[in-house]
């Protein structure tokens, strides 16, 4: 019986797999699997690889350059920064230097200005001490002669002597002023 249970299965149809058999390829699948598997994976190396590889490093190259351009920008814009902010200070150094000057300059033009109006106003005081002074002697020479004609014709009205030589009058009227200036001098000490 046992050589016909091994004949009735090599007889009977291929059973059906069970179990963990369910989940594994027959042999036969493996190996035309791995066949196939190690031809895709040799065109691959041959072909592919080299290829991917050769797009990958270029890629990789671009993009290293890349990041060595961008970091000489940024060296050349931070460059440029500190060359403006130099600039920019030193603009900023002229424009304070400039704002002394103007300050100094300016004090400058205003003390030449007070000094000008000072010797202006001097001139000014001293024109009309002047002009004072001429304006007193001429009211000074009006005033004795015309003190002199009332003095004289007063004194000959009172006296009754006639007064008209010049040389007597202008005595008559120098002495009448004299003592008029004298009677004044002492009246202003007194009020002193």
């Amino acid at each position: 019986m046992v050589a016909h249970s091994s004949a009735a299965r090599a007889a009977a149809p291929a059973e059906e797999p069970q179990g963990i058999e369910l989940f594994l390829p027959a042999g036969y699948d493996i190996f035309w699997s791995a066949v196939v598997m190690a031809i895709i994976a040799a065109v691959f190396y041959k072909l592919v690889l080299p290829r991917m590889n050769a797009v990958l490093d270029e890629r990789a190259s671009l993009i290293e350059g890349g990041i060595a351009k961008a970091e000489e920008a940024q060296k050349q814009a931070d460059e440029a920064l500190a060359q403006q902010q130099q600039l920019l200070a030193e603009a900023r150094a002229d424009a304070a230097q400039v704002r002394e000057e103007a300050r100094a300059e300016g004090t400058a033009i205003i003390k030449d200005l007070k000094v000008k109006a000072s010797e202006e106003a001097e001139r000014i005081t001293e024109t009309a001490r002047r002009q004072i002074e001429a304006d007193r002697q001429a009211a000074s020479v009006s005033l004795r002669t015309e003190v002199g004609a009332l003095a004289t014709g007063l004194a000959s009205k009172i006296v009754g002597e006639s007064l008209e030589d010049s040389a007597r009058q202008s005595r008559v009227v120098d002495r009448f002023l004299d003592e008029l200036e004298a009677s004044q001098a002492v009246a202003s000490n007194k009020e002193a």
